[in-house]
């Protein structure tokens, strides 16, 4: 369901950004159009082309589409209304989306298409380093928050989890909640390592301007060249899901999570009257939309980088300064949090 509505949302941001109308033709201001793509996607006849490795052409779109999907199980959505609710929940999603990686070269090799394959290879070496900042970031919040449990680094940004001021030396306990009581307020260094996070998630997810495994100028299609009908849709949702899960993991650990932005302000209880599990999961929703709006306005705001490029930004920019922040965490969690 998200991915009918974020590719119809895409190709009207892409048009909007591009002065024109997108969809307008099927239904409504072009509303029926994804529902219509999907259903003839649905209908192809599938193909395997002779020269395959059959096995691994046709697991590898369920490998890619259910590592992904894996990761939902231990995201939280609103008060204590998780699918599991795990102490290393972090950990599983880390550990579980790596896999994706694996179905990708399982798809370029197993196609026998050289465009494939250098769109596979291109992905693998993009996925392999980018993981690298993103768990450094990552672990820089653990290091804040002292948990894996995504349940438990959601609360701890609520209004059920005091936060604490320190005022004229002296740490006072407030019930003041909202943004302020957010990981990225809480520890301001954390904004610039949710900046790492955000970017490099997006050379995860093979998103311009790190989509250089799929650039149709130069490989047709990347990876997925040779495949068409249902196998395709899976490998196009797997890769609508995955913005989905960064978005949302963003969200959790660093954005507050389901709790309101509003906080407590004298009589004005308004974290109090925003919490709740309808309210949880509205929260949920509209900051992991919003991050996904903004990855769609990347898209087609900034041009593509060069190869050499991606990996200069990832090996000579954005790891060492992980690492730095890495420092930082562990300085503030002894000086300040102490």
């Amino acid at each position: 369901m998200f991915a009918l509505f974020a590719v119809y949302a895409e190709r009207k941001i892409a048009g909007f950004v591009q002065d024109r109308l997108g969809p307008m033709e099927t239904g409504k201001y072009g509303l029926l159009q994804t529902i219509a793509d999907i259903l003839k996607l649905l209908q192809k006849e599938l193909i395997n082309p002779s020269a395959t490795d059959k096995i691994l052409f046709i697991v590898a779109p369920v490998i890619i589409f259910g590592a992904v999907f894996l990761g939902y199980t231990v995201l939280p959505w609103g008060p204590d209304f998780i699918p599991a609710s795990t102490y290393t929940g972090l950990y599983f999603i880390m550990a579980v989306v790596s896999i994706d990686a694996i179905g990708i070269l399982m798809a370029g090799w197993g196609s026998n298409n050289k465009y494939s394959l250098l769109g596979s290879i291109r992905a693998i070496a993009q996925m392999v380093s980018y993981e690298i900042p993103v768990g450094l970031s990552l672990i820089a919040a653990v290091m804040i928050t002292q948990t894996l449990n995504l349940n438990e680094i959601a609360l701890q940004q609520g209004i059920l989890s005091a936060t604490p001021i320190k005022f004229l030396g002296v740490w006072e306990v407030t019930d003041i909640g909202g943004i302020l009581a957010w990981n990225i307020f809480q520890a301001p260094h954390l904004l610039v390592v949710y900046i790492i996070f955000f970017v490099a998630t997006l050379a995860e997810c093979n998103r311009a301007p790190f989509d250089i495994p799929e650039a149709e100028s130069e490989l047709i299609g990347g990876f997925h060249t040779e495949y068409g009908g249902i196998r395709f849709a899976f490998i196009f949702l797997a890769e609508y899901a995955m913005m989905f899960l960064v978005a949302m993991l963003g969200a959790v650990i660093f954005l507050g999570g389901w709790n309101t932005p509003l906080p407590n302000i004298g009589v004005l209880r308004l974290a109090d009257w925003t919490t709740g599990i309808a309210w949880g999961i509205f929260w949920t929703l509209a900051k992991t939309l919003t991050l996904v709006g903004i990855q769609m306005w990347i898209r087609w705001t900034l041009p593509r980088f060069r190869a050499d490029q991606l990996m200069s930004l990832c090996w000579k920019i954005m790891i060492p300064i992980a690492f730095a922040c890495l420092a930082i965490s562990g300085l503030w969690r002894i000086l300040v949090m102490n």
